[in-house]
């Protein structure tokens, strides 16, 4: 048996505005919740159940997936009361699994978008007998992460924090599989990080954590600019999905989108169901939650526009983030990441979230 943990218990607040009224996992990303793309991925790699550890807005995720039927999997819900750190998050969830102490479980980060092999990871896994198996990717530049460096036979032999002068370009992936045994050893009811603690802990007691490296598509979602990014790759097809809601090519739309004939989409812009782009209006690599209103005239580039946002006639809007129902007076210009909160408005006064 092989079965999933999703880490989705983060607050994501790199993502306010946005996260203000919605659990970052739970955020449209090409047009559907980015953890409908992560179910999806896998379902489509043969596993069956999955357990979210929830703590942040907990009761959304059952009122969005539900038991899971709906997506073909058997869907558990786990929720902190505290949080627990990666570690601890896993232990909690682990609660909820039913296979046996060697058995594999799959452990997903809930803001990565990956398109390396999973069953491949979860096939060397087993073939190696490995404590755990990390996917670690190779990036140019590391010191922005913990590196992750192995031997010639792909065993890990340290975990190290963000350095100056790193010793490898391997760095962790955020997607693990675990024996189930190793997932019950973890400390329960305290935080634990499996970053500082328990992977260093398996390697001081000689355990078998092996790497699946590879060097597929991979982008942490944790901040606007990156959630962006990777809906317009979703849409612009250079990362698959089985989860994508309708046909895609340079954008794409939702049922009861209203798109003015002569407005211009591009560059993998996803629309909301029953938002609106205005005559004339240009809309490229952006993102517009339900109900979103781009009036006449107005440029809308690389930007996110939140639930009921609303851009008025001849506005320019570059990198920009609007929370669920802010508003853009007619004539304005954001450029420069400006973010503008929940309900905010710009006209009157300018709203910017740090």
């Amino acid at each position: 048996m092989t079965e999933a943990i999703l880490l989705v218990g983060g607050q994501g607040t790199r993502l306010r505005p946005l996260t203000a009224t919605t659990a970052k996992p739970l955020l449209p990303v090409a047009g559907v919740p980015f953890l409908a793309h992560q179910l999806a991925r896998l379902r489509d790699a043969g596993i069956e159940h999955v357990v979210l550890a929830t703590s942040y807005r907990a009761e959304t995720f059952t009122e969005a997936f539900g038991d899971g039927s709906a997506l073909g999997l058997r869907l558990d819900y786990e929720v902190e009361s505290e949080p627990l750190g990666t570690g601890g998050a896993i232990r909690n969830a682990g609660r909820r699994l039913e296979g046996g102490p060697d058995d594999a479980v799959v452990i997903l980060n809930g803001d990565v978008l990956s398109g390396h092999d999973l069953p491949g990871q979860v096939a060397q896994h087993l073939a190696t007998g490995a404590d755990v198996t990390l996917h670690l990717v190779r990036v140019e530049d590391p010191r922005a992460f913990g590196c992750v460096p192995t031997d010639a036979d792909g065993r890990v032999t340290a975990f190290l924090e963000k350095m100056p002068e790193p010793v490898t370009d391997t760095v962790n992936a955020g997607c693990y599989v675990f024996r189930r045994a190793v997932v019950d050893a973890i400390p329960q009811e305290r935080v634990v990080s499996v970053e500082r603690e328990t992977f260093p802990g398996l390697l001081r007691d000689g355990s078998d954590v092996r790497a699946w490296t590879e060097t597929a598509y991979w982008l942490d979602l944790g901040t606007p600019a990156a959630l962006v990014r990777g809906s317009c790759d979703l849409v612009l097809g250079r990362i698959a999905s089985s989860a994508l809601p309708a046909p895609t090519g340079q954008w794409l739309a939702l049922e009861g989108a209203d798109i003015a004939a002569d407005a211009f989409l591009s560059a993998g812009t996803a629309v909301g169901a029953g938002a609106v782009v205005g005559a004339g209006a240009v809309v490229e690599g952006s993102v517009l939650y339900d109900g979103a209103v781009v009036a006449a005239g107005a440029r809308v580039t690389g930007s996110v526009l939140g639930e009921g946002a609303r851009v008025g006639e001849g506005c320019v809007l570059s990198g920009a983030v609007l929370g669920a129902r802010a508003e853009v007076g007619a004539g304005n210009q954001l450029t420069g990441a400006l973010r503008v909160q929940v309900d905010g408005r710009v006209g009157d006064r300018a709203l910017v979230v740090p």
